[in-house]
């Protein structure tokens, strides 16, 4: 499994002022999307999420977002390492992702930027 790279989550209240703060200290413009509700902003490493609290609650259990070059790769490595997938692979967006807990308990989403 090849990973690319991981981005930090963030939940927000005020997604505008949190965009403008993110892009200045990224150097790079906000990737937006909504998804279930809530509002995303992609700037460089951070994923800047607002929404309703209901749906934030759920976010804030995945530690990290891990870019990979095939979800379909990382849900057979995962799952034969003793992983637990939690939801997926499913499209999004901008490709596919998969929600996984790890044998320590911690929570990742994996994605991937191929088109379903």
């Amino acid at each position: 499994m090849e990973i690319l790279g991981a981005t930090l989550r963030v939940c927000v209240d005020d997604l505008e002022t949190s965009v403008r703060f993110y892009e200045r200290l990224a150097g790079a413009e906000a990737l937006r999307f909504e998804r279930a509700g809530v509002q995303v902003a992609a700037v460089g490493c951070f994923l800047l999420m607002s929404g309703p609290e209901s749906e934030l609650e759920v976010l804030r259990k995945v530690a990290a977002t891990i870019a990979v070059a095939d979800v379909d790769e990382a849900h057979k490595v995962l799952t034969e390492s003793g992983a637990d997938i939690i939801a997926g692979p499913v499209p999004t967006p901008v490709g596919r992702n998969l929600i996984v807990r790890h044998p320590d308990g911690a929570v990742y989403e994996y994605v991937d930027r191929r088109r379903p």
